[in-house]
């Protein structure tokens, strides 16, 4: 099967695919408190539209799927949808992110469905901080959706976590979670998404603020800790509590899936710790995706507002006009993005 390759010499291989942008939680870097405006239902695409457009390009070298949100479980369409993008041959791989709150319950249609792995958002072990970053969350949701993960077999559970510097995370406690059981936990450089004037995010801030209110809108990239300082904390935190530094893991011998993490682990842990460096070291040169919005529109790059929408072609059934679209986003598919942030859409309209 043909792959398509852009203007750089890239495989596309991966899509990520936004199955709605509501969400049962409001994290403040996402989405603003009262959520995103609502849509006529006409202007999403349906489960079949997305499995339409998931078959045609597959055709095009597409190999690895993962539907992200908002919160894709939220959506009463998710588990017939996995089912039709596993029955497509040339898929390998699916994958969902999600912050694990209706994992428990969904967890063994999800399985049956065909979905492989799931990645799960959690920024911090404290109840009260968790509540405050997510708005609408409890920890103790979460970590059950974690715990079902495990339990009905999704490989690899990968655990991400936004790093926030002024959020002050314990994030050696999070990292420790990958001791006992094979969790991989994942830190990501915070990344300032959407216009600054509209966010309008406010929280609590447990660490900072006379006043008690962190302003979001406010957060900027002295607010993104770089991988390498946060490695070296959290090896120095693992040697004083007698769980010994991080130990750098071989290529190839990490967890399966096309992120860009690079992999540690605490000597004789279960499972491993990586980082994400979308700040401080770009990995452009080797990106292979591309995103399809709730709406219908493919776009390239995360940070750029450069959309294509597949919508009207979808709808009247020209496959042909679908695949013209799908060619020309990845022709015109950036070398590398050139400022993160300023982007017109929040992170939950994009499925970052």
């Amino acid at each position: 099967m043909p792959v398509q390759h852009d203007g750089f010499g890239r495989n596309i291989t991966y899509l990520r695919i936004a199955v709605t942008d509501k969400c049962n939680f409001r994290c403040v870097y996402c989405m603003p408190e009262e959520g995103v405006p609502s849509r006529a239902h006409g202007e999403l695409l349906t489960a079949e539209e997305i499995a339409r457009f998931v078959q045609l390009v597959a055709g095009e070298g597409i190999r690895r799927i993962r539907l992200t949100g908002g919160e894709p479980l939220v959506s009463r369409r998710i588990v017939p949808l996995i089912a039709d993008i596993r029955a497509i041959p040339q898929i390998e791989d699916i994958s969902l992110t999600t912050n694990g709150a209706l994992l428990p319950r969904l967890a063994p249609q999800l399985k049956e469905a065909g979905l492989d792995r799931v990645n799960i958002s959690l920024d911090t072990l404290s109840p009260d901080q968790f509540g405050k970053i997510t708005r609408l969350g409890r920890l103790e949701q979460t970590m059950r959706g974690i715990d079902a993960a495990l339990t009905w077999g999704f490989e690899p559970v990968k655990v991400n976590c936004v790093v926030v510097r002024r959020l002050d995370q314990d994030v050696f406690g999070l990292a420790r979670l990958s001791v006992e059981r094979p969790i991989h936990l994942r830190f990501i450089e915070y990344m300032p998404i959407g216009d600054a004037g509209a966010r309008g995010y406010r929280t609590a801030d447990a660490a900072t603020g006379k006043d008690g209110v962190l302003r979001a809108e406010e957060w900027d990239a002295s607010d993104t800790v770089p991988s390498t300082e946060l490695r070296e904390r959290i090896s120095a935190a693992g040697v004083a509590a007698g769980v010994g530094a991080l130990e750098p893991v071989e290529s190839g011998e990490g967890p399966d899936g096309a992120g860009p993490a690079r992999y540690w682990r605490f000597p004789g842990a279960a499972g491993t710790v990586g980082f994400i460096t979308a700040m401080s070291s770009h990995f452009c040169a080797s990106c292979n995706r591309m995103r399809l919005t709730a709406d219908g529109s493919i776009r390239p790059c995360l940070f750029s507002d450069a959309e294509y929408s597949v919508r009207a072609a979808l709808r009247a059934g020209d496959d042909g006009r679908v695949l013209r679209i799908y060619r020309d986003a990845i022709a015109h598919k950036p070398q590398e993005h050139e400022v993160i942030g300023g982007t017109a859409r929040q992170m939950s309209q994009i499925g970052g």
